[in-house]
């Protein structure tokens, strides 16, 4: 059996998606400045794609192969986050958006909250060697 007209349609998009998206998009290629500090773009990469066709009996009844019509489409959106600065104070991370490490302060708070949590616990004098928890 042969391949569908649309399936080769969808492979030359999607190794066109491919081709644009690798991981040097999301986590730029380093850049070296005169002050000794490397900076590393952090970006957020989303994107659609969209594809469809139809086939129809064409005026030759019992055509092997029917007319197809189809199309494909697809959009890449690439926007800055981030910048990582690595230098001799070590490394510190500078967002462009206050809103877009709104998650990264969730996971600071992490830790605390599990201190907190075993602080408390320890006031009870609970035996944490213990695997039962009464």
């Amino acid at each position: 059996m042969t391949e569908h007209p649309l399936h080769n349609l969808m492979k030359t998009s999607m190794e066109s998606l491919k081709n644009i998206i690798d991981v040097d998009t999301i986590v730029g290629q380093p850049v070296k400045t005169d002050a000794g500090e490397t900076i590393i773009p952090v970006s957020k990469v989303t994107f659609g794609f969209a594809a469809g066709g139809s086939e129809f009996e064409g005026k030759k009844p019992n055509c092997e192969t029917p007319p197809f019509g189809g199309g494909t489409g697809g959009g890449v959106s690439i926007t800055p986050i981030a910048f990582l600065i690595v230098n001799s104070n070590g490394v510190e991370l500078k967002h462009v958006e206050e809103k877009t490490h709104l998650f990264e302060k969730v996971l600071e708070q992490v830790p605390k909250a599990i201190n907190s949590i075993v602080g408390e616990l320890e006031k009870d004098n609970h035996d944490f060697s213990d695997d039962s928890w009464d």
